[in-house]
């Protein structure tokens, strides 16, 4: 099985990272949550929105990004903000891919985006509002990762 690692970089809203814990045991992804939260992995709300696939998520946490920039391959690296000029269906998918994505309030730091600037990629937009949910982005870019990387979902 194709396995995509889903990178959260101090997530602030519990729902959220509930949502994408959902959609990491739905497609055997991995979540990685990098510190600090803007909540706690027990809250009350955070369960209520994974409500029983919590525990089929393998999440990893990290104390800072740092830590997580350290630890992971960069050529496996891939960012998405709404900053960034090429399409998420441009982006070098490939099994065991790290897909970060910002916190909700402020996204990727500026600092990380001009350091991978090649490797960073938007969802595009063409309404009124300034960015998409961070767990609706998520959940765009996870699908059209495995559908790459599974030639149309093909023995999924």
């Amino acid at each position: 099985m194709i396995m995509l690692n889903v990178v959260l970089v101090e997530p602030e809203i519990p729902p959220n990272t509930g949502n994408i814990a959902r959609l990491c045991a739905a497609t055997l992804s991995r979540l990685h949550l990098i510190r600090p939260l803007g909540f706690r992995t027990d809250d009350k709300s955070l369960k209520r929105a994974g409500l029983d696939y919590w525990q089929h998520v393998e999440v990893i946490y990290h104390n800072s990004l740092d830590e997580f920039l350290k630890a992971v391959p960069e050529n496996r690296l891939i960012l998405f903000s709404k900053k960034a000029k090429a399409p998420y269906t441009k982006a070098p998918f490939q099994q065991g891919s790290y897909l970060l994505f910002g916190k909700e309030t402020l996204g990727l730091p500026d600092w990380l985006i001009k350091r991978f600037e090649s490797r960073c990629f938007s969802i595009p937009m063409w309404g009124l509002t300034r960015s998409l949910n961070l767990s609706t982005a998520t959940g765009i870019v996870v699908y059209e990762a495995y559908r790459q990387l599974t030639n149309g979902f093909h023995g999924l």
